[in-house]
Parts: C-alpha cells; sequence; structure tokens
C-alpha cells in the first residue's frame, strides 16, 4: 500500500486480495459459499461459536448457570472457525444471516428457537433461567444500560483499536490514535464507574459484567491485543480489580476454554458437551 494520501472513488468496488489477513473472509455480501449442516449433540442448547470476547460472553453465561446446578443449561458447544470461512456455512447461515459468531439453538419447546447476536443471547439465557439478570426495576435497567454500553462501544475497541494496532497489514498513525483515544475514553468511563461500584451493577454480578470483561477485562489483564503498555491500562485500577476479581471465577475459567482452538493446549476445548470435558484437560 503507498503512503500517498488516499483519494476515494466515485463508486467503490471490491478487491478481492485486500484486507490483510483476513482478505480471505471478508466480502461485501451475505449468504452461504457453501454446503455445511450444523453438527447436533444431545443437549437442546447448542452452541455454535468460537472464543473471541463476543463469544466467550455466552459460554461463560452458559458455565455460570451450570456452576448454580441448573441441569436445563447444559449445552453443546461446537467451534466455528471464522479465520476458515466456516461461518459462511450454510447450517451457521440458517442460525444467524449476519455471519457472525455466536449463535445458538434453543430446542427446548415445541419449535426451535434460533438467537444471534451476544447481547440478545445473554438477556435470552438469563431469563429463561432467572439468573444474573437483576429484579429490580432500577437495577435491571442498569444491567442492560452497561450491557448496551458494551454492545455499541466494543466495535471501536476491536473493529477499531485491535484491527489498526494489532491485526492491520501496515500500521498507519492516524487510525491508531483515532481508536486508542476511544478506547482510553471507554476504560476511564468504566474506571470511574467501578470507583463506587464492586460489579457494574453495585454489588450484583450480572450479563453486564459477562458482556463486557472479555473485551475490557481481558484487554487490561493482556489476553488480546498486546497493548497493556501501550495504552497505560495499570493507570485504570479499578478497572484491573474488577476485571482480576472476575477472572478468578470457576465459571469464567471453564468459559474461556471452550470453542478454543489457539493457545495452550491445556486451555482448548473445541467441543464442549459436558461439565466433565473440562477433566480431559486436566490429564493433557
Amino acid at each position: 500500500m503507498s503512503d500517498s494520501i488516499y483519494s476515494p472513488p466515485k463508486v467503490w468496488t471490491w478487491e478481492e486480495k485486500s484486507g490483510g489477513q483476513f482478505a480471505n473472509i471478508n466480502r461485501p455480501i451475505a449468504g452461504a459459499t457453501h454446503d455445511k449442516p450444523l453438527p447436533e449433540g444431545k443437549h437442546p442448547l447448542q452452541l455454535h461459536s468460537l472464543a473471541t470476547p463476543n463469544g466467550v460472553k455466552v459460554t461463560i453465561l452458559l458455565e455460570e448457570l451450570v456452576e448454580l446446578g441448573i441441569e436445563a443449561a447444559e449445552y453443546d458447544a461446537y467451534t466455528i472457525n471464522i479465520g476458515e470461512g466456516e461461518q459462511f456455512g450454510s447450517g451457521f447461515v440458517e442460525v444467524n444471516p449476519n455471519s457472525k459468531i455466536p449463535a445458538l439453538i434453543d430446542k427446548s419447546g415445541d419449535k426451535p428457537i434460533r438467537l444471534f447476536e451476544s447481547g440478545s443471547i445473554l438477556v435470552y439465557l438469563a431469563e429463561k433461567f432467572d439468573q444474573f439478570i437483576p429484579k429490580a426495576p432500577e437495577a435491571r435497567a442498569e444491567c442492560m444500560n452497561w450491557l448496551f454500553w458494551q454492545m455499541g462501544s466494543a466495535p471501536f475497541v476491536g473493529g477499531g483499536f485491535g484491527h489498526f494496532y494489532h491485526y492491520a497489514p501496515e500500521k498507519y498513525e492516524y487510525p491508531i490514535n483515532r481508536y486508542a483515544m476511544e478506547t482510553k475514553r471507554q476504560l476511564d468511563v468504566l474506571d470511574k464507574h467501578l470507583a463506587d461500584n464492586t460489579y457494574m451493577v453495585g454489588d450484583e454480578y450480572s450479563i453486564a459484567d459477562m458482556a463486557i470483561w472479555p473485551w475490557y477485562g481481558t484487554l487490561v489483564i493482556g489476553t488480546i491485543y498486546d497493548a497493556q503498555e501501550f495504552l497505560d491500562v495499570d493507570s485504570y485500577k479499578n478497572v484491573k480489580r474488577w476485571a482480576e476479581q472476575i477472572a478468578q471465577r470457576p465459571a469464567v475459567i471453564r468459559g474461556k476454554k471452550v470453542n478454543c482452538v489457539w493457545g495452550d493446549p491445556s486451555d482448548q476445548l473445541p467441543e464442549r458437551h459436558d461439565k466433565s470435558d473440562f477433566d480431559k484437560l486436566l490429564s493433557k
């Protein structure tokens, strides 16, 4: 790519080879690229996902529900390798026409219910099992405030800062500065709120925490983007305290492993069908 100033054409056209390491999966149209039915397990809840921050939100909630002993929350989880374009398989597109993970199918009723968008899945499961969503109207509203704050804000962190700082084939000052500024502003929003709150909703751990932690918690702990020093994350002391506290929860530790296909083999559980599957990792 040239360092010269880019002048947009009158009509944008797609260059298939553009896009860096994601060029093989990025395209400006929707729909399936190949026929591939989804596998199906024994539980009514069928998750098709990957252990990215958006995927981890849902596996954390499911593992928290299982931790409470809710048998109906047991689930089968299958990996969708987005780097290989599996999100464009016909079976997955039928569940999520937007071809993004995570996607969930609930077959516990008379008709299967498809769910896509991580926030939608979190609310659905929290309401279905009446857990991790506040009952008091004011607290419930606050939970929703922060859940939707995350849904609207994280694309600036992932698609913005994370892409240009960590993934882009070439580094450019303007987009990195632009998105670093916004990411730090968001961290400051969280830090000021968590100065007076143990969790996102006072002392009540909720789906708001489960939505925010895989993005902002792992960002300050250092799991994603390798940007702790660049963003001076140690200055956000309240966010770090909250992030480290949540990271120690057994269900969070398990949830991070589900549909994970990278890193330490003892942290990889590409498919999950029962809580006992985690015991197999300990034996590796």
